[in-house]
């Protein structure tokens, strides 16, 4: 009965809680897979050229929201800032482990004619079309987490002659008792994770 009398005051405390919370806030975007990865030499040669990484969605500051039962909603910023460098870092780390080589490459059109004239064995380049996650409270304590992302990848490979193009959406949602910010993190980081999986497992 001690734990009933309580229960109100303690959903009295979120309710406040909420009320003062709010902002924005910063997820850090982590790629650390999870399969284990064949030789990307084969596949992509020894050095990789990075062209830059393009953001085109419609809002480029933020990568998700978190609204409470109540209280003032709380935004979420891509930690690195700004998103492409959030994509582009962690997978550029995982390259090097593998024992691949990387430069940066000012720009690519995406042609397979002009991968010639580029100092590499491949360019890989990212369009972020979708990156979205959102969380939202319900009285009974819950958060109702709802992600969608859609990237579009493209790696010109010199040996073949040829780029290749993958769209990868991935949409996801799941209920859990007590989310926030932990929550919200996790699930962004485990669809990057299996989008880059799925990538570098199969590059082309």
């Amino acid at each position: 009965m001690k734990q009933l009398r309580w229960f109100p005051v303690f959903l009295l405390g979120l309710i406040l809680f909420g009320c003062a919370a709010g902002g924005v806030y910063s997820l850090r975007l982590r790629y650390e897979p999870s399969k284990e990865l064949p030789s990307l030499q084969q596949k992509m040669g020894p050095v990789v050229a990075i062209a830059p990484f393009k953001d085109e969605r419609a809002d480029t500051l933020y990568i998700g929201l978190h609204t409470p039962f109540q209280g003032r909603t709380m935004y979420y910023k891509s930690d690195p800032f700004p998103l492409e460098a959030a994509i582009r870092e962690p997978l550029q780390e995982v390259l090097l482990k593998k024992g691949l080589k990387t430069t940066v490459l000012p720009a690519w059109d995406g042609r397979p004619e002009s991968l010639k004239a580029i100092d590499a064995d491949s360019v890989l380049m990212i369009q972020i079309k979708k990156f979205w996650i959102e969380g939202k409270d319900d009285l009974l304590l819950r958060t109702s987490i709802k992600a969608s992302v859609h990237l579009t990848i493209h790696l010109g490979v010199k040996k073949e002659g040829k780029a290749f193009t993958k769209n990868v959406e991935v949409e996801r949602e799941k209920t859990v008792f007590g989310g926030g910010s932990e929550q919200i993190g996790q699930m962004i980081n485990e669809i990057v994770t299996d989008v880059f999986d799925a990538f570098l497992l199969n590059p082309y």
